[in-house]
């Protein structure tokens, strides 16, 4: 059973990411979505996947890293790389993450907009219908 999930098992701290990648066995190359990303491996998915053991060649871009599978699981598959990566080489495929939007509590501007004949006669209505108690009440 795997145990790259635990992180005291890790060779390397991995990063998430969602992006397609394909994986090369026999001559055949096979889409995958690549689900991490580490120097020394990656967790990929799909329908198909190579048996345990399979040397394979792992291509994500202008990345091409010869590996083999060093587990399986229904959709997901572990790929052990046959040399380490550079860092450098790992973050050119993670994405930046995006700037988060800080919220804003200021109340919204008031418009100086003069109102229609038909918004005046209601505005006028409303006062005198005692909605509103009058100030010091």
């Amino acid at each position: 059973m795997d145990q790259s999930d635990v992180p005291q098992n890790r060779k390397s701290q991995r990063a998430n990411v969602l992006m397609q990648a394909s994986i090369e066995v026999s001559g055949t190359s096979l889409p995958v979505k690549l689900r991490n990303l580490s120097c020394d491996g990656a967790l990929v998915e799909s329908d198909k996947l190579p048996v345990e053991g399979s040397a394979v060649v792992f291509r994500r871009g202008d990345l091409a890293v010869p590996g083999r599978i060093a587990w399986t699981r229904t959709r997901h598959a572990g790929v052990s790389f046959n040399r380490k990566l550079d860092p450098e080489q790992v973050l050119r495929h993670v994405p930046q993450p995006r700037a988060r939007v800080a919220p804003s509590f200021r109340r919204p501007g008031l418009k100086s907009q003069s109102l229609s004949a038909q918004e005046r006669k209601f505005g006028e209505m409303w006062l005198q219908s005692g909605a509103i108690a009058p100030l010091g009440d």
